[in-house]
């Protein structure tokens, strides 16, 4: 993995924690693939994008996308809490009748933050925000129909450099958020079709 470095060679400790990302097991359905880093947040720094895709009748489709970014600042920027960052954002296209829960705003939270401690990822200073989008089609468009994602936006900072659990528990977000059920404890997901 590639990471942004200002200063040189890279931290030591900024390398082992990009070393403890390469060892994350991922469902079949999720894709991560880095892309460029944000280069004037932090002196090192790592973004990832995902997406969530499920294959039916040979046809591929993306059920939910994302951003997973690692910002590190040894100075310890006073609003982190600390000399870790990470920063991510979440969309995925729901129900109908899911997106109308008044309550989706405070689900979708609970699914990240349960996904961080189910996944045994140590943090603090999380902030975030849940959004519902409402899309309704007219003219042409009228036939297509109404659709509603979600999105989450969140940072937190990691208490501890095993940036992996985080990464771990954001692709289990990923997979909620995209309809896909959990898997029992122990259990790996076999590439197959989803139907």
């Amino acid at each position: 993995m590639g990471t942004h470095d200002l200063g040189g060679a890279a931290a030591p400790d900024f390398q082992q924690a990009v070393r403890t990302l390469q060892t994350v097991r991922l469902r079949p359905e999720v894709r991560l693939t880095e892309v460029p880093a944000p280069g004037r947040i932090a002196p090192y720094s790592l973004a990832m994008t995902a997406d969530v895709c499920s294959t039916v009748d040979d046809d591929e489709a993306e059920l939910a996308t994302g951003r997973f970014v690692v910002l590190h600042d040894p100075d310890f920027p006073e609003p982190w809490e600390g000399s870790w960052r990470v920063v991510t954002f979440a969309r995925a296209e729901l129900e109908a009748e899911t997106g109308a829960d008044p309550l989706l705003g405070q689900v979708g939270w609970s699914w990240l933050m349960d996904s961080l401690r189910d996944g045994g990822a140590h943090f603090r200073a999380e902030a975030g925000t849940v959004t519902r989008v409402l899309s309704e089609g007219f003219g042409s468009l009228a036939e297509d129909g109404g659709t509603v994602e979600i999105e989450i936006r969140a940072s937190w900072t990691p208490t501890d450099p095993d940036l992996g659990t985080h990464l771990a528990a954001w692709t289990d977000l990923l997979s909620t958020v995209a309809g896909l059920p959990p898997l029992p404890d122990g259990v790996v997901a076999l590439p197959g079709q989803r139907r």
